[in-house]
């Protein structure tokens, strides 16, 4: 691979050690300063060429200047698993390397990053939505990592084995951070909520059966839209919140497009809670008969 091509492979940026492996030597780099083909970023972490950089190519650039085996985190690893907006400010990595933070990246320091702490998005090295939503426990408020979760399980991420198994690893950790991730989940449990989409979906569809309801179709596609239960002859969507509140703003915005145009091609559009499935069961029913039957 040539310079070129680790560089359109990398969002724009290289580190030192990488152009080394390319052939690339200290004096070329010198002179590749000097005439402009390579800008320094961060040390020992440059962009080739004259581009301007996309998001995440100062993430990457982020991740290559802390070091080997470093990977974006906490809240710069929420925003590429798309579980919060991009904001800009200093991106959030870490490592188990002696790298200090700077005015464009922070570090954060912990033991080497386990296979099951680590993924790739965009062939960015961060952690995964386990470990994310375990650091970000750390440094967010309750309500603010109430909605994070809402996201992931609102977009069928959230694994609770995985999640619980993400706390036990790193179960030395000081600071407020587990307890309150746990404070989250265990009101959200009191509220009888359900993390697991598809407990819900399952129940949605035993609720149907024993009403003697048509059985709906799951997670089918409807104009562009992925919708919970459809019944596609009656042209009715049937839309499941498995979180009673604390609904990230972006997953708001997304619900009411996509209710919006389903109702403006025809469809009707029903959304359930939780609590609706779980404690009024023959409400729902109720209505969905009605609704099917066209009354």
């Amino acid at each position: 691979m040539d310079l070129v091509e680790l560089a359109n492979s990398q969002w724009g940026v290289v580190a030192r050690r990488q152009l080394e492996a390319v052939g690339v030597t200290p004096a070329m780099v010198k002179a590749r300063l000097a005439r402009g083909s390579l800008t320094r970023l961060h040390r020992g972490v440059y962009v080739v060429g004259h581009r301007r950089l996309a998001p995440q190519g100062h993430a990457l650039a982020a991740v290559l200047a802390a070091g080997p085996g470093a990977a974006l985190s906490h809240r710069s690893a929420a925003w590429l698993h798309e579980l919060a907006p991009l904001r800009w400010g200093r991106i959030d990595v870490t490592t188990s390397t002696r790298a200090q933070s700077t005015s464009t990246y922070r570090v954060h320091r912990a033991p080497a990053l386990t296979a099951d702490d680590l993924t790739t998005v965009d062939d960015i090295p961060l952690t995964s939505l386990p470990r994310t939503v375990v650091d970000l426990a750390a440094v967010l408020s309750q309500d603010r990592l109430a909605s994070v979760l809402a996201e992931a399980e609102r977009r069928r991420l959230l694994d609770l084995h995985a999640l619980e198994a993400a706390i036990e690893r790193t179960r030395t950790r000081t600071g407020p951070g587990h307890a309150r991730l746990r404070a989250v989940l265990a009101e959200h449990a009191a509220h009888g909520v359900q993390l697991d989409r598809s407990a819900l979906e399952r129940r949605f569809l035993g609720l149907t059966a024993e009403a003697g309801l048509p059985r709906p179709r799951l997670n089918h596609r409807v104009l562009r839209f992925e919708v919970d239960a459809v019944w596609p002859r009656e042209r009715v969507a049937v839309e499941l919140d498995g979180w009673a509140f604390h609904r990230h703003r972006r997953a708001f915005q997304r619900d009411r497009e996509k209710g919006n145009a389903l109702s403006a091609a025809g469809w009707t559009v029903l959304r359930f809670t939780h609590h609706d499935v779980a404690e009024r069961p023959a409400a729902v029913a109720t209505q969905l008969r009605r609704v099917l039957d066209g009354r």
